[in-house]
């Protein structure tokens, strides 16, 4: 089984990250990953090299389904209404804002047509093909424990090196899912993945693959848990989000 996670930007005029993983009944192993995707091409084209025509989920950080032409979608609503007080509020994501075409939208249209299903209901560890709109700053505080989201994004009034250690944090949680269930080993991204020093486009490209990591793990944790491990915000008609949780009886 094959684990993609992908942190889209909204337009392909910035750099989206991928990373896949491949599952081997005990561990996750990291085997290809990039940090400047551009054109939804490169993107479909990174997938069919990680995952050829077998078994794949894929989780991306992007709105996939909008149906709403302004306002914000439910489930937007009821995930920021959740999570308002770990600051991980969801994005507002309408057709007017994210148009005039809906870039995450599109690219599972592509994914369909190869073959993918789009559904925000994972079965547990069947050999799918399918796609799914995540969100990883409450999967933060969900897998790990946290009150509030990290602070690594560049925000007025954040420092570098206040960045820099949040970012550092982050790389150690991704460490740790190496003890979790199910676990994934993600050293050989993360053994070059230091922060300090980096700044500008450097520094953003890690951040993009540090999320598209997670993403990855975020995608093998729904696949093996199924509905015992994610919570919906949502539902396959007026948009969903899938947020993983902790199963209440591993």
């Amino acid at each position: 089984m094959v684990l993609i996670g992908i942190d889209l930007a909204w337009s392909e005029a910035n750099p989206s990250a991928a990373v896949a993983l491949r599952w081997d009944g005990r561990l996750g192993h990291p085997f290809l990953w990039a940090e400047r995707l551009g054109e939804d091409r490169e993107i479909l084209d990174f997938v069919g090299e990680a995952a050829g025509s077998g078994p794949a989920l894929v989780a991306i950080d992007a709105p996939l389904l909008v149906p709403n032409e302004t306002g914000t979608r439910p489930c937007d609503r009821e995930l920021s209404r959740v999570y308002r007080k770990a600051h991980a509020q969801a994005y507002p994501a309408n057709r007017r804002r994210l148009g005039p075409v809906v870039r995450g939208e599109a690219l599972a249209s592509e994914f369909i047509l190869r073959g993918f299903s789009h559904s925000p209901k994972v079965e547990a560890r069947k050999p799918v093909r399918q796609v799914v709109e995540i969100f990883p700053h409450p999967a933060t505080v969900e897998l790990f424990g946290l009150p509030h989201i990290l602070r690594y994004k560049a925000r007025p009034g954040r420092s570098l090196p206040f960045r820099w250690e949040e970012l550092r944090r982050y790389r150690e949680l991704l460490s740790s899912l190496k003890g979790a269930e199910p676990a994934a080993d993600l050293s050989p991204i993360l053994d070059k993945a230091d922060p300090v020093g980096r700044r500008g486009r450097a520094l953003k490209a890690l951040e993009d693959l540090l999320d598209a990591a997670f993403c990855a793990y975020i995608a093998l944790h729904l696949w093996y848990w199924g509905e015992r491990g994610y919570r919906c915000f949502g539902d396959g008609e007026r948009g969903y989000i899938l947020v993983p949780v902790r199963p209440k009886y591993a």
